[in-house]
């Protein structure tokens, strides 16, 4: 098949997504019912991601009048839709699965009528490094092979760390917060390890979820994102994190996981308004004026839904305290992109794998088996310095280099791809990166408490604000009804 096809033909895919917004208004009218006389609501949602509208359901359900603003013409933010090229294949763009101890999320897609199927994990997968393909169970989250020994007593010590009295949500509160805080995660696994095998793994148990290299985030964000993978009763384990089985990539979403903020949206229905970028928050005063690419609201409170690697790029006034500001400058967003190839059958099980690979691969290092509308598909992850590199290459040539990937792992019938999808979230205008925003060194210690503390009418949720499951969509939800249960407490 040809492998050159347009970035302008491909969008033309995500018509699933555009299709929702059947409540977009002009700009600069009040939807209808969402505000009462004199044109001030109870609540302004900046963003209709998860979080966001998690936030605004909760808030309507309790009889709170609100306003949604979205940049984008879709809800869902970084849960995202794409139809692949030839076929029309519906793809996961963004965030995809779920598993064990998310049951926000999961009480959301049983509401809206989105069901789940497992995650294929039967067989071999692969551990690929240094250019070697190392074969093992599926049902093992990470290889256990001799070139790898250094790294299980490391990988059992940082899980130590993330479970020995971790404040889960507030790790600056962790009683070694200022040192692990001022490692990166590179530095905090060399003193562990000595082999560069070793080393590989350590990293790959990082990015993978993260999508950024071990000396861009803190050691102490990381051990937060571990002892996040749980929920109130369940503490969280790397190995829940990482596994497919019994952990956070157990199922996925028939018919993308996009669907379910496409129907929380459409049942809010007009109160959520599109292309409505917001440009200044005004609270002079204790109101908040919004101002946005759709004209200009009013609201007793604001919720800003947004990650705080981007949420500066709105003009508060009279400003945000020094606290605030020195957090947002301290998170950057992961650098990542998800490449899919569609395949007439799994060609790889006939093989006993079960499609899911884990190393030093590049430009994709993880893997997964994917399933959409009868057809078998090989996911990958592109991330970091590798996302990086190809962020502006043409798309022919993240092909061929994908699927040389692809090869490399699977042998030479992964050539044989019937279509494809690339999501390129690094160059998302609204994202700027993905899946999640992560600390560096000194910012948790330094401004940790301004992740979530209210500046005068302004509220924070994103999935970057959760306790439980940061940067998963049970964390955008669980972010979302937190920061409503605070403007709802706050309006009474």
């Amino acid at each position: 098949m040809s492998t050159h096809v347009s970035r302008r033909r491909f969008l033309a895919g995500t018509a699933l997504a555009a299709g929702a917004t059947a409540g977009t208004l002009a700009a600069g009218r009040t939807p209808a019912g969402a505000a009462p006389a004199g044109g001030v609501v109870d609540a302004i949602v900046v963003g209709a991601g998860l979080s966001g509208l998690a936030a605004a359901k909760t808030l309507t359900e309790a009889g709170a009048s609100v306003v949604v603003l979205e940049a984008r013409n879709r809800a869902g933010g970084r849960v995202h839709n794409i139809r692949s090229p030839r076929l029309g294949a519906t793809l996961d763009a963004g965030a995809e699965f779920i598993g064990p101890t998310q049951n926000h999320i999961v009480a959301l897609a049983t509401e809206f009528d989105v069901r789940s199927i497992r995650t294929y994990n039967t067989g071999d997968s692969i551990f690929y490094n240094d250019g070697r393909v190392h074969r093992m169970s599926a049902a093992l989250p990470l290889p256990l092979i001799p070139d790898v020994g250094e790294a299980g007593p490391a990988l059992a010590r940082a899980q130590v760390d993330a479970l020995a009295g971790f404040p889960v949500g507030e790790p600056w509160k962790h009683p070694d917060a200022r040192r692990l805080d001022s490692l990166t995660w590179k530095q905090y696994t060399d003193q562990m390890v000595n082999t560069q095998t070793a080393r590989d793994l350590m990293q790959v148990a990082m990015s993978a979820p993260l999508s950024v290299r071990p000396d861009e985030v803190s050691a102490l964000y990381f051990l937060n994102y571990i002892a996040a993978s749980g929920d109130e009763n369940n503490p969280g384990t790397l190995i829940r994190l990482l596994s497919t089985d019994g952990g956070a990539q157990e199922k996925l979403f028939e018919g993308g996981a996009a669907l379910i903020p496409l129907r929380m949206a459409r049942a809010l229905g007009p109160r959520v308004i599109y292309n409505a970028p917001v440009r200044t928050i005004n609270t002079a005063g204790g109101m908040a004026t919004v101002s946005s690419d759709a004209g200009t609201f009013r609201a007793r409170k604001v919720i800003v839904a947004m990650s705080p690697a981007i949420s500066d790029q709105i003009d508060y006034r009279p400003g945000l305290p020094a606290a605030r500001v020195g957090l947002t400058r301290g998170y950057h967003m992961g650098a990542v992109s998800k490449f899919a190839a569609l395949y007439r059958r799994p060609f790889w099980r006939d093989k006993g794998l079960s499609g899911q690979v884990y190393g030093d691969g590049r430009p994709i290092d993880v893997t997964f088996e994917s399933y959409a509308e009868n057809r078998h598909i090989l996911m990958g992850f592109i991330s970091a310095d590798a996302m990086r590199r190809l962020d502006h290459a043409p798309e022919h040539q993240i092909v061929r280099e994908c699927i040389g990937n692809f090869v490399d792992y699977f042998g030479p019938h992964a050539r044989d791809f019937i279509d494809y999808g690339i999501f390129k979230w690094d160059l998302e205008p609204w994202s700027r990166g993905g899946p999640v925003a992560v600390s560096s060194p000194g910012t948790l210690t330094r401004f940790g408490p301004a992740l979530r503390e209210p500046v005068g009418p302004i509220h924070w949720a994103g999935t970057e604000t959760a306790d439980y499951w940061t940067g998963y969509m049970d964390g955008a939800v669980r972010s979302g009804k937190r920061a409503a249960r605070e403007v709802l407490g706050a309006l009474r």
